[in-house]
C-alpha cells in the first residue's frame, strides 16, 4: 500500500479527506506518480539547441572590437579589423595627425605598409627546423643535430656554430619533459651580433615512453622526461654567440651549470621561444640573468661579460615556498645608465617593484607599494626616470582580476592610472613610449579599442566597438560574475555562473563546478570578453548550473593567496569549491545543492578525482580529463615548486603520497569518468590509469575513457570527448536520457 504525506497529497492537488472513493484516487495518484518518475529524455533538438552557444556557432555573429597593432618605427600603426559590412581592411593610425587611413586605397599614407608586405622573403626549405630570426631579420638561427646553426637570411647560406653538440646534451635545445620541440631557444642582443643561449645537458635524465595504437608493429616515442626525487634532473651550460667576426664565437659563462629553471614557469622558455629570466645590456656588453635553485626558492641576480664569460653576483632573495618574478614574463629588468636594478618581489605580501644598486647590490628604495600585484613590467624610461607597468588589485572598486596600466616615477612618486574603465585591459605601448593601445572587456562586455597618450592616459581616439547585436538576438547571454567567501568564511572569492538560456527560476537545476586549481592559473582564465568560454554555456542550456570559481591557492592575489595550499597539492582549492557551491546554493533558490558534479581537464582532472575521493558525499559525478594525478608522475618542475622536494619519511613514505589520487581512491562513492589521450606528452596516460588501478583494487565502480593517439588537448577527438562529457551529466547527475551519438560540429548543409 502506497502511503502519502500531508505534504506529498496537496503537491499533488489533494485535500486529507476520508473517502470511499479511495482506490481510484490512489490509482490515478500513482499513475501520476509513475508519469513523475519517468526520466527526461533529451532531444538531438536539445544538443543542437546547446551547441548554439559554442564557439564556432557564436563567433561569426561578434564583431570584436580587438584591434592587434604592428607599431612602425615612427610612431604609427596599423592592424586589420573585421566590419559590420563583413569587409576587413587594412587601417593604418597616425597618432599624431589623429587619422586612421584605409589601406585598402591607393594612398601615400600606406606605401611604408605595402612596401614592407611586398618585400620578398628567401624562402625557407621544406622540413627545415624552426628558426629564431634576430631583431635586424639578417640572421637566423635553428638547431640541427644538437648543434646550433645560422642563416644568412639573405643568401640562404648556413653556416654551423658549435661542433660539440651531442645527442641529450645539445645547444638551444626545448625540452621541459612537459614540452619537447625542435625549435631554437634563444635571446638575441639588440644589435643582433650576440644571443645567449645554453648547453643542456639530460645525458643521464630518465626517459619517458609512449606507443602509438598502428595496424602492425607499435611506434615507441621516447625523451627525456625527469620527475620530482629524481638523482638526475637537466641542468644547462649558459653561452653566449658573438657574430661579431667572420667565424661565430662561442663563449661559455664560467659558472657552474645551472638548474633548468626560471622564476616564471616551469620551463626556461615561457614565451615564444624566448630564453627567460635573460636580459641584454643595450651595448650588448653584458648579459643579465637569474638563476633558480631546484626547488626555486633561491633566486641570483648575475651579469656576465659577454666577451670574457666573466660571471659575478649582484643580489639575491631567497623566500619560503618558491620565488617568481612575474606572470608569465620576469618583472626584474637592469638599469645600466643609472647603474640600477629594478627587482620584483612578494615580500611585502604583494608583488612589488623595488630599486637596487647594480654594483653591490645594496637596497634603494621601493617603487611600487600597496596593495595589488605588478603584472608586467611594460617600459622603462631611464632618461625621464619613468615606468610603465600592468598591475592588478590596485582599484578596490574594480574586480581585483582587471588589469589596468600605471605610469610612475622611478622614485616612488606619480602613481598615475591610465586606463580607468571598469574591465581587464590588455595594452600595446608604441616603441617610441608616446601612445599605447588599450582592447578593454569584460566576460559581459564586448570590447573597445582605444589609442591614449602614454603619459597622461588620455584619449587619443577610438579605433574599434565590439558589436554583438547579432550574437543578442539568438538569444546568447553573458556569464554571470560572482564573488563568494571562501573556506575561511571571511575571503572574496570571484567566478562566473552559467545558467540555462530561458531558465524558470522557480525549478532546481544540478550544479557543475568546472575547476582549474591552479597554482599557476585559476579556473575562470582571463576576464575578457568571449562569446563562447568553452562549452560552458553550451552544458548550461542542457539544463545545468555551471560555475567556475578562483580558489585560494592561485595567482594574481596576495602572496599568501598564491601559497594557500603550497606543499599541500591534494588540497586543490576544493574546500573553497565546495564553501562557494554551498553559498550560491543558499543565494539562489534554483540550485539543487545536492545534485552537485565537477569536472576538469590537466590540473582540473587532478582536482576532480580528489574532489569525488575527499569529498564522496557532496560530488555525485565527476568527469577527470587528463589529470596529474600523482606529481611523482608529472615533470620535475611543477611539483617541486609548488610541493617541494620529495623527502622520505623513516617509514618509507614520502611527502608526496597523500596527495595522490590513488591513495584516495577507495573513498569514491558517486559516478567517475576518467578519461586520458594515450599519446599525451604533457601530463602521460600513467597518471590516470594509476587511479584506474586502484579502483579496481577497490573493487570500485567507474567509467574509463581512452582516446587513442591523442596528445593533452585531444585534438580531432574533442568534439568527442565534449559529446561525452554532456551525456555523461545527463544521465548521472540529471537523471535523463541524452540523444544516442550526437555528433558535435559544424553540420555540412543539406543538398
Amino acid at each position: 500500500m502506497t502511503v502519502f504525506s500531508k505534504t506529498d497529497a496537496t503537491a499533488f492537488g489533494f485535500a486529507r479527506r476520508a473517502t470511499c472513493a479511495a482506490f481510484p484516487l490512489v490509482a490515478l495518484l500513482s499513475a501520476r506518480l509513475g508519469a513523475q518518475s519517468s526520466p527526461r529524455v533529451l532531444t538531438a533538438d536539445d544538443y543542437a539547441r546547446a551547441e548554439k552557444a559554442l564557439g564556432f556557432a557564436t563567433l561569426p555573429l561578434t564583431i570584436s572590437g580587438v584591434v592587434q597593432p604592428t607599431w612602425l618605427p615612427d610612431g604609427r600603426f596599423w592592424y586589420r579589423a573585421r566590419q559590420r559590412d563583413e569587409s576587413v581592411p587594412m587601417l593604418l593610425v597616425d597618432p599624431i595627425k589623429g587619422t586612421k587611413t584605409n589601406c585598402a586605397v591607393e594612398t601615400t599614407a600606406c606605401t611604408t605598409i605595402q612596401a614592407l608586405l611586398q618585400t620578398p622573403i628567401v624562402a625557407r626549405r621544406v622540413g627545415t627546423p624552426p628558426e629564431s630570426m634576430s631583431p635586424d631579420g639578417a640572421r637566423a638561427v635553428f638547431v640541427r643535430d644538437w648543434n646550433l646553426w645560422v642563416r644568412d637570411v639573405a643568401t640562404n647560406a648556413e653556416t654551423q656554430i658549435t661542433r660539440d653538440g651531442v645527442k641529450d646534451f645539445g645547444y638551444a635545445t626545448d625540452n621541459a619533459g612537459w614540452i619537447h620541440s625542435d625549435r631554437a631557444i634563444v635571446t638575441w642582443s639588440p644589435d643582433s651580433k650576440k644571443l645567449a643561449t645554453f648547453q643542456q645537458d639530460q645525458r643521464n635524465v630518465n626517459e619517458m615512453y609512449l606507443v602509438r595504437t598502428r595496424v602492425g608493429h607499435p611506434t615507441l616515442s621516447a625523451w627525456k622526461y625527469p620527475l620530482p626525487g629524481d638523482s638526475v634532473v637537466a641542468m644547462i651550460g649558459r653561452v653566449i654567440v658573438d657574430f661579431s667576426s667572420a667565424t661565430p664565437a662561442v663563449i661559455r659563462l664560467k659558472m657552474p651549470l645551472d638548474q633548468h629553471r626560471s622564476s616564471v614557469c616551469d620551463h626556461i622558455s615561457c614565451v615564444d621561444g624566448e630564453f627567460a629570466d635573460v636580459q641584454w645590456y643595450p651595448d650588448a656588453s653584458k648579459l643579465a640573468f637569474v638563476s633558480s635553485t631546484r626547488d626555486h626558492k633561491v633566486a641570483t641576480l648575475r651579469v656576465a661579460d659577454a666577451t670574457s664569460g666573466d660571471v659575478r653576483a649582484v643580489l639575491r632573495e631567497e623566500v619560503k615556498t618558491q620565488f617568481e618574478s612575474g606572470d608569465n614574463e620576469p618583472n626584474w629588468r637592469v638599469l645600466p645608465a643609472t647603474n640600477e636594478v629594478l627587482w620584483f618581489s612578494e615580500r611585502d605580501d604583494w608583488g612589488q617593484l623595488y630599486a637596487y644598486d647594480l654594483t653591490t647590490g645594496a637596497y634603494k628604495r621601493a617603487v611600487t607599494s600597496g596593495a595589488g600585484d605588478v603584472v608586467t613590467v611594460t617600459r622603462v624610461d631611464e632618461k625621464t626616470r619613468m615606468l610603465w607597468f600592468v598591475a592588478v588589485g590596485k582599484d578596490s572598486t574594480h574586480d581585483p582580476y582587471f588589469h589596468h596600466f600605471y605610469r610612475i616615477g622611478l622614485d616612488g612618486r606619480g602613481l598615475t592610472l591610465l586606463t580607468p574603465e571598469d574591465g581587464d585591459h590588455s595594452i600595446s605601448m608604441a616603441p617610441d613610449g608616446k601612445t599605447f593601445v588599450d582592447v578593454w572587456s569584460r566576460p559581459d562586455l564586448p570590447a573597445t579599442s582605444v589609442l591614449r597618450n602614454a603619459l597622461t592616459g588620455k584619449l587619443i581616439s577610438t579605433l574599434e566597438v565590439g558589436d554583438i547585436t547579432k550574437l543578442l538576438a539568438t538569444g546568447w547571454r553573458a556569464p554571470t560574475r560572482i564573488t563568494v567567501k571562501a573556506r575561511d568564511g571571511k575571503t572574496d572569492l570571484y567566478g562566473l555562473m552559467y545558467t540555462p538560456v530561458g531558465m524558470d527560476s522557480s525549478k532546481k537545476y544540478p550544479i557543475v563546478n568546472n575547476v582549474y586549481p591552479g597554482p599557476q592559473v585559476g579556473s575562470v582564465g582571463p576576464r575578457t570578453f568571449s562569446s563562447a568560454r568553452g562549452d560552458q554555456q553550451a552544458l548550461a542550456n542542457l539544463g545545468f548550473v555551471v560555475v567556475q570559481i578562483d580558489g585560494m591557492g592561485t595567482p594574481l592575489r596576495s602572496k599568501s593567496f598564491h601559497d594557500a595550499y603550497y606543499g599541500k597539492m591534494g588540497d586543490n582549492t576544493l574546500p573553497d569549491q565546495v564553501a562557494g557551491m554551498q553559498e550560491l546554493a543558499r543565494r539562489f533558490a534554483f540550485i539543487d545543492i545536492d545534485k552537485a558534479g565537477i569536472w576538469g581537464h590537466s590540473g582540473g582532472g587532478f582536482a576532480t578525482a580528489d574532489a569525488m575521493f575527499r569529498y564522496p558525499d557532496f560530488f555525485k559525478v565527476g568527469i577527470s580529463e587528463s589529470g596529474n594525478h600523482d606529481n611523482r608522475n608529472y615533470e620535475d618542475d611543477w611539483g617541486e615548486r609548488y610541493h617541494g622536494l620529495l623527502s622520505r619519511g623513516p617509514s618509507g613514505t614520502d611527502n608526496y603520497d597523500a596527495e595522490a589520487n590513488q591513495s584516495l581512491a577507495r573513498n569514491l562513492k558517486g559516478k567517475l569518468l576518467l578519461a586520458h589521450g594515450t599519446m599525451d606528452d604533457n601530463v602521460p596516460p600513467d597518471n590516470t590509469l594509476l587511479v584506474a588501478d586502484a579502483l579496481i583494487k577497490a573493487g570500485k565502480d567507474f567509467d574509463l575513457l581512452m582516446l587513442p593517439n591523442q596528445a593533452h588537448g585531444y585534438g580531432a577527438a574533442s568534439n568527442y570527448m565534449m559529446r561525452r562529457r554532456w551525456d555523461y551529466f545527463v544521465t548521472n547527475l540529471m537523471g535523463a536520457t541524452p540523444p544516442k551519438e550526437y555528433q558535435i560540429g559544424p553540420k555540412s548543409p543539406r543538398p
